[in-house]
């Protein structure tokens, strides 16, 4: 697509990386969105001080009729309360909008699919959350433009208020569950129900500085569906030393932005795409050379499911 005006409000985290965050303005600024809010979290140390200032500099290239508004911290919040105070900031003002970080390139299609998907389903209490990111390395699911799923990819996405209402960074309403259990009714995978339960208790523990997978919990936890692009509207460019989380490529670092069908075709089916979740998470999880290396594997737990006629 060659020109395209963004509807939603755009909310940008931004930080201490000027270069990959000049890189995403343009192509926000190819789009023009009417709203634009700019947070950034203060530096950490002097020298950082002069990166944030350069990196906040980029509120001087707005140059269309935009409404802007900026969150820019003076202290140093860090990246779990930095990031979920922002977004809440953004959803105390709109109802809707899409989110993107310093990192993450779109294409104009990302807009173009956030702004379509965000209106056919804003009252649609099934869907939970948009992503801009697709991680199948060329495998279409099914026959429309996009698939569900119960995962929740952060590389550029976009939500309605009506979910950010519920999250909670500490997840407190969660804290006496049996997590394991919970989660391996999600995955029916014992690796990653105990992957997942390892990084809950991480967040209990403060010791995850993430607000990425509250959100992702939160929606596991109420059976949300996310919706997927069948192609990959979004390219992490900040893999490297600078970044908080993405410091080695872990093989989605990169990925080649693709393009949209001119029209956006839908599923008939709700449901969420198990295949493609469980394809995704094994190469996050590296469960195919995790379970070569179990030399006695256990027996995966049988999941009991309530029949409703008996």
């Amino acid at each position: 697509m060659d020109k395209y005006t963004a509807e939603s409000p755009v909310l940008f985290l931004i930080f201490n990386r000027p270069e990959v965050t000049f890189r995403v303005f343009e192509e926000i600024k190819k789009v023009k969105p009417k709203k634009l809010y700019i947070a950034s979290d203060g530096p950490r140390t002097p020298i950082e001080n002069d990166l944030c200032k350069q990196t906040r500099e980029v509120i001087n290239l707005i140059d269309w009729d935009c409404e802007v508004k900026t969150l820019f911290r003076d202290i140093n919040l860090g990246c779990r309360t930095a990031v979920s105070s922002a977004i809440d900031w953004f959803f105390e003002n709109e109802e809707q909008g899409i989110i993107l970080e310093d990192d993450c390139l779109p294409n104009m299609d990302f807009f173009r699919f956030c702004d379509e998907m965000l209106e056919r389903y804003k009252l649609d209490s099934r869907i939970r959350f948009i992503a801009g990111s697709n991680f199948q390395f060329g495998t279409k699911r099914g026959e429309a433009s996009y698939y569900f799923s119960n995962l929740s990819h952060v590389w550029g996405w976009a939500s309605w208020k009506r979910v950010w209402d519920e999250y909670d960074v500490d997840l407190n309403k969660y804290k006496n569950l049996n997590h394991y259990d919970a989660f391996l009714r999600i995955f029916n995978n014992e690796m990653l129900a105990n992957d997942w339960k390892n990084i809950i208790d991480g967040v209990y523990r403060n010791e995850i500085n993430s607000w990425a997978y509250q959100l992702a919990i939160t929606n596991m936890f109420n059976n949300g569906l996310s919706i997927m692009p069948n192609v990959n509207l979004i390219s992490n460019i900040g893999f490297n030393e600078s970044a908080t989380h993405t410091v080695e490529d872990n093989g989605f670092a990169n990925l080649p932005q693709q393009s949209l069908d001119t029209e956006i075709t839908h599923p008939i089916l709700f449901l969420a795409d198990k295949e493609a979740d469980l394809f995704t998470l094994s190469k996050e999880h590296n469960l195919e050379e995790r379970t070569k290396q179990v030399e006695t594997p256990r027996k995966s737990k049988k999941i009991k499911f309530w029949k409703r006629n008996g």
